[in-house]
C-alpha cells in the first residue's frame, strides 16, 4: 500500500494584481519530474481568458519556464489555493481520468452569508451555462449537468458562516452557484451574491470613522480558497495530499468576525 505524503506550505499568499504577476510570487507546494502543484494567489487567471487572450495567466507563465506543461484542473481568477499541473501527456491523462472518475478529493474553505439550516449537507442542483450573462452559470433542473457539493459548517458568526466544502463534481463556478442556489451566497462574490467586497463597517456595530477616511475592505475578492487536494501520483501511485494555508486577507477577515460578530453556539 502506498504511503500518504503530505505537503504543507506555511507561507501566506496575498492577492496579486495582474501587472505584478510573476512565478516567483507563486509558492510551489510539490514538484517532481511528472507534476507541479502550486498555491495560486487570488487575482491570477489559471488559464488564458476566452475573451481576452492577452490577459496574464498562470498557464502561459509556466509554459515560458517549463515548455511542456498541461492543465489538469483550474481555479477561478479570484479563488486562491491548490492547483495542479502535469508535465507530460501520460501524467495528464492519468490525472484527468482520476478527476473524471472522482478519485481526487477536493476540499475548499468558503465564507458564506447567513447560516444553513443543517450543519452538514449535500447540495444537489444541476448547473448549466447562463445564456443571459456571458461567462456565468446558473441552476437549471431541466438542462443542467449533475452537480454535487458537500459542506460542513466550521464556525458560525452573526451574519456569516465559515464552511468546509467538498466537491464531488467539477462544474464551472460550482461552489459559488450552489451556495447562491440555497440562499447563502459567498460573503464576497459580486457575480453570484452582489457584494464586491466586505468592510469592517459591515461587521462591527457602532463602527466610527472620520469623514475623510477611505475605508479599505477586509476582503475584496471571492471568499473562496482551495484548501486541500488529495490524489494518487500518476507514476508511483503514492497518495499525495497538498494543503494551502489560508491567505492573509481571509485570516484577517475571520479575525474581525471572531472579535466583532461572535460565534453562535449551536
Amino acid at each position: 500500500m502506498a504511503h500518504s505524503k503530505t505537503i504543507v506550505l506555511y507561507e501566506d499568499v496575498m492577492p496579486l494584481m495582474p501587472e505584478a504577476m510573476s512565478l516567483s510570487k507563486v509558492p510551489v507546494l510539490f514538484e517532481d519530474e511528472k507534476i507541479l502543484v502550486l498555491n495560486k494567489p487570488s487575482g491570477v487567471l489559471s488559464v488564458p481568458d476566452r475573451w481576452n487572450h492577452d490577459a496574464v495567466n498562470l498557464f502561459s507563465l509556466l509554459k515560458e519556464k517549463y515548455g511542456d506543461i498541461l492543465v489538469v484542473h483550474r481555479l477561478d481568477k479570484d479563488t486562491s489555493g491548490v492547483i495542479l499541473f502535469a508535465k507530460d501527456p501520460e501524467s495528464h491523462r492519468s490525472l484527468s481520468m482520476a478527476f473524471e472518475e472522482r478519485r481526487v478529493a477536493k476540499k475548499y474553505i468558503a465564507l458564506i452569508t447567513g447560516t444553513p439550516k443543517e450543519d452538514h449537507g449535500m447540495i444537489d442542483l444541476p448547473i448549466e451555462e447562463n445564456p443571459a450573462k456571458q461567462g456565468t452559470m446558473k441552476i437549471s433542473k431541466r438542462k443542467g449537468k449533475e452537480s454535487l457539493t458537500e459542506y460542513t459548517v466550521i464556525e458560525k458568526f452573526r451574519d456569516y458562516s465559515l464552511v468546509e466544502v467538498t466537491l464531488h463534481t467539477g462544474r464551472t463556478h460550482q461552489i459559488r452557484v450552489h451556495f447562491q442556489g440555497i440562499g447563502h451566497p459567498l460573503a464576497v462574490d459580486e457575480t453570484y451574491g452582489g457584494r464586491p467586497q466586505l468592510k469592517l463597517s459591515e461587521i462591527k456595530r457602532k463602527y466610527r470613522f472620520a469623514e475623510w477616511e477611505n475605508e479599505k475592505p477586509l476582503l475584496s475578492r471571492v471568499s473562496l480558497h482551495s484548501w486541500k487536494l488529495t490524489f494518487s501520483h500518476p507514476s508511483t501511485g503514492a497518495d499525495i495530499e497538498c494543503e494551502a494555508p489560508m491567505p492573509k486577507d481571509f485570516k484577517a477577515t475571520l479575525a474581525q468576525l471572531k472579535k466583532n460578530a461572535p460565534s453562535i453556539r449551536s
